[in-house]
């Protein structure tokens, strides 16, 4: 249920296999322990966020209602309005902990006065499966969310639903290469552990056109960080998110298995001491076209008199 003020035009949601909905509410529980450490760590959040945003100034688009899916803690809220002053935000979130951690936290930031100036409401949903009624929104934007969803195929769809024609997809997520540093060291030290694969950004193009996506645009860029310490690396990967993997091995590394991959991290350190990790940012934005109008056409009726005629000829 909404954490603020209810949204209008909203329906329940798309009814999930079990199994899919066991792997949604799995990443769901993850985020929501998770709060405490993604209002810490959220520099590369906050900073893909700010590439994303920035590339809204060169689109004309005037939506009248935005949903940002997938929005944490909601930090992109104010830089989206900054874009789009009379704009309706509202924040989908799947962690209910974290919709309402960050809600509180506005509240606290701006004060009463301020948070309501601006229409915003906030929803606890699945990004794939969102309460609301076909034709709803005029941008839908997601910052590092989709990689975190067991079947992204499913979402691209379902944004497209609820999209008005001429609305706009905005979206980035990570690609491949993400944490290979890590997965390296991983492989070498850990044999049963079952990293989670990202998605090629090519693979999300294929996506949005099977979707019904139109002029879909796809980039990609590496950001990387460096940390001082084996410990400080793996606790900005525990605060970014959660495994929808259903094969994770179930049981935590032994004392060994785990100075061993501190230990490979360590190796890896670069000239200035640091240790290296690697972030792949795919980007993507996207439209929904108007409905193709079925084939008609029109005859007059002398027409069709005219031909009857010359065929009994």
């Amino acid at each position: 249920m909404p954490l603020g003020p209810g949204t209008s035009n909203i329906t329940p949601g798309i009814v999930a296999p079990p199994r899919m909905q066991a792997r949604v509410e799995t990443v769901s529980r993850q985020f929501d322990r998770r709060v405490g450490r993604m209002a810490t760590h959220d520099l590369l959040l906050r900073e893909v966020g700010r590439r994303l945003i920035s590339r809204l100034e060169y689109i004309k688009l005037a939506p009248l209602r935005m949903l940002d899916v997938g929005c944490g803690l909601g930090r992109a809220r104010s830089e989206l309005h900054a874009v789009y002053p009379d704009a309706e935000w509202i924040g989908v979130e799947l962690s209910s902990a974290m919709a309402r951690a960050g809600r509180q936290g506005q509240q606290r930031a701006l004060g009463l006065a301020r948070w309501w100036r601006r229409t915003a409401h906030w929803v606890i949903a699945d990004g794939a499966r969102l309460p609301f009624a076909d034709d709803t929104a005029d941008l839908v934007f997601s910052n590092l969310m989709l990689h975190w969803h067991p079947t992204p195929h499913v979402a691209f769809p379902e944004w497209k639903r609820v999209l008005r024609v001429d609305g706009l997809l905005m979206f980035s997520c990570f690609g491949p290469d993400t944490l290979k540093e890590l997965r390296a060291g991983v492989k070498e030290t850990l044999p049963h552990a079952r990293p989670m694969p990202f998605v090629d950004m090519h693979d999300f193009g294929d996506m949005l056109v099977a979707s019904g996506f139109a002029t879909p645009v796809m980039d990609v860029e590496t950001i990387t960080l460096t940390y001082s310490s084996p410990q400080a690396l793996l606790d900005e990967v525990r605060a970014l998110g959660a495994s929808p993997l259903d094969n994770r091995w179930p049981a935590l590394p032994s004392g060994r298995q785990a100075r061993l991959l501190l230990d490979a991290l360590v190796a890896r350190r670069d000239s200035m001491g640091r240790i290296p990790l690697t972030f792949e940012v795919a980007y993507g934005h996207a439209w929904k076209p108007a409905p193709r109008a079925v084939g008609v056409s029109k005859v007059s009726l002398e027409s069709l008199h005219a031909g009857l005629s010359r065929g009994k000829q």
